[in-house]
């Protein structure tokens, strides 16, 4: 996995038809981030959450610890 302190700009396209207004999805955005910390102080570290994560599915390690890496910080991405 390549690593790259580049900023990502990100493009949400909605179905034009049936469109979710930005105040709902920040609000969403913020409790995944939420969710992850709450997570993280119930008592399960991150590497139990990566292994618990890497043993249900095929993503290797590395990608997990990235996505949990961003979740961690996504609200301060996404809704500003």
């Amino acid at each position: 996995m390549v690593r790259s302190n580049r900023t990502v700009k990100v493009k949400i396209e909605q179905d034009e038809e049936a469109p979710i207004e930005r105040r709902v999805l920040a609000v969403e955005i913020m409790k995944i981030s939420a969710a992850l910390s709450h997570l993280l102080d119930s008592g399960l570290n991150e590497r139990a959450i990566v292994a618990l994560v890497a043993d249900a599915t095929d993503v290797g390690r590395p990608d997990i610890r990235a996505v949990l890496t961003s979740l961690k910080t996504l609200h301060r991405e996404f809704c500003h």
